[in-house]
C-alpha cells in the first residue's frame, strides 16, 4: 500500500514516549501494549515487559528470557511511577507466557484481559482484581483467540467483549476480523457474531482487531482498533531481518444501546507510523497498536499505544472530531 498519514485531528504528545525501559526498576527491554484506566485520584497502567535480550543478541539468534506484566501509577496520565516488581508472570509446563494486558473498570471492579501462549495454542484470559496487584483468573478461551477487550457496561444484564479469533484455515493467513460475544458472568461466552471485517478498513489487507476497550460517548461507543497491511517487498525494519507488516490504529463508532450495530468506520488511519520511534527505532518498526483510551471531562481523548513493539506513547484528539470521522465513513460495507 502507499504511504499512509494519521488523521489531522490527532496530535502526538511531544514528550513521547511516556513509558520506556528507562522507567522500569527491574529487568526490562521492551515496554508496550499497555492497558490504561482511571484509578482512584489518577491513572493506572498495566504494561507488557519483554526482558533479557538486546538487539545484537537477537540478531545472533537469542530470544527474550521472559515476559511479565508490570504496573505503574500517574497523577496526570503522562508521568508514571512504576511499581518495584512485576505483578504477573505466568509460566509452567503448559503456559509459556501471559502478555498484552488491557484494563477495564466495570462497576466497582477492575478486570484485565490478556493473551496467554500455551503449548497447545494461544488463549485469551480474563482476570478480576480489586487492587490491580492481585488477580483471580476467571476465564480462558479455547485456542486461537486474542486481543479481547471488555465493554465497561452490561447490556440487558450481559457482559460484552470484542475479540479477534484466528481462523487460519477458513479465512487464510492472516485475514482476521473483529467479533463480538456476550456472557452472563464473564466466564461462559457465546452468541458471537462478526462486527467488522478486514474489507471494511481500506488501509488494511491482512488483519484487523480490537485495540483499546470501548469508550462511551454521547453519540455511541468509540472503538480503537489495530489494522494491518502486508507488503512482501518491505525489507529489514527494527531487529527483524524482514518485517513485512505495517500496523496502524483505526477507529469506529458503535450504537450506544446496541453495540452490535456499527454506525460508522473511519476509512483513514487514526494513527499511521510517522514519528522516528514508530518508523526507524525499536524492535519491530512500523507498528502502532492502540491499547488504552481515556475520555477527559473537557472532551479530550487520550489514546495510548504501543510504538514499534518497544515503548508506550500517547496521542490526543477531540472526541467530536473522532465521532465525525467515523460517521463520515459510514457503516460496514
Amino acid at each position: 500500500m502507499s504511504e499512509l498519514k494519521s488523521l489531522a485531528c490527532v496530535k502526538r504528545y511531544p514528550g513521547n514516549p511516556v513509558l520506556s525501559k528507562a522507567d522500569v526498576p527491574y529487568s526490562c527491554d521492551l515496554v508496550f501494549n499497555a492497558g490504561v484506566i482511571r484509578w482512584k485520584d489518577g491513572y493506572a497502567v498495566a504494561f507488557r515487559n519483554d526482558y533479557g535480550c538486546t538487539q545484537p543478541e537477537w540478531e545472533a539468534g537469542r530470544r527474550f528470557k521472559g515476559t511479565n506484566i508490570g504496573l505503574a501509577f500517574s497523577p496526570d496520565g503522562i508521568h508514571w511511577k512504576v511499581e518495584p516488581e512485576p505483578i504477573i508472570e505466568m509460566k509452567d509446563e503448559e503456559i509459556q507466557r501471559a502478555y498484552d494486558p488491557r484494563l477495564t473498570v466495570i462497576g466497582d471492579e477492575a478486570f484485565m484481559t490478556f493473551a496467554v501462549d500455551t503449548r497447545h495454542g494461544l488463549r485469551g484470559g480474563i482476570a478480576r482484581t480489586t487492587d490491580l496487584r492481585r488477580y483471580e483468573l476467571i476465564s480462558l478461551s479455547v485456542p486461537d483467540n486474542r486481543n479481547m477487550v471488555l465493554f465497561p457496561e452490561r447490556f440487558n444484564g450481559m457482559y460484552l467483549r470484542l475479540e479477534r479469533p484466528m481462523p487460519v484455515y477458513s479465512r487464510g493467513r492472516d485475514r482476521f476480523d473483529i467479533w463480538i460475544s456476550e456472557s452472563p458472568d464473564l466466564v461462559y461466552w457465546g452468541k458471537s457474531q462478526l462486527l467488522a471485517g478486514v474489507e471494511d478498513f481500506p488501509f488494511a489487507n491482512d488483519k484487523i482487531g480490537p485495540g483499546a476497550p470501548p469508550v462511551r460517548t454521547d453519540k455511541g461507543w468509540l472503538v480503537f482498533t489495530h489494522a494491518v497491511d502486508r507488503d512482501n517487498t518491505r525489507g529489514k525494519n527494527g531487529w527483524e531481518p524482514q518485517w513485512t507488516k505495517r500496523y496502524c490504529a483505526g477507529v469506529m463508532l458503535l450504537d450506544p444501546e446496541d453495540p452490535r450495530r456499527v454506525l460508522g468506520i473511519c476509512r483513514e488511519p487514526l494513527l499511521a507510523p510517522e514519528a522516528p520511534y514508530e518508523t526507524t527505532e525499536g524492535f519491530r518498526t512500523n507498528v502502532i497498536f492502540p491499547t488504552g483510551a481515556i475520555l477527559e471531562a473537557d472532551g479530550t481523548m487520550k489514546i495510548y499505544y504501543g510504538a514499534s513493539d518497544t515503548v508506550t506513547a500517547l496521542a490526543t484528539a477531540r472526541v467530536e472530531d473522532l465521532i465525525e470521522a467515523c460517521l463520515a465513513g459510514g457503516p460496514r460495507r
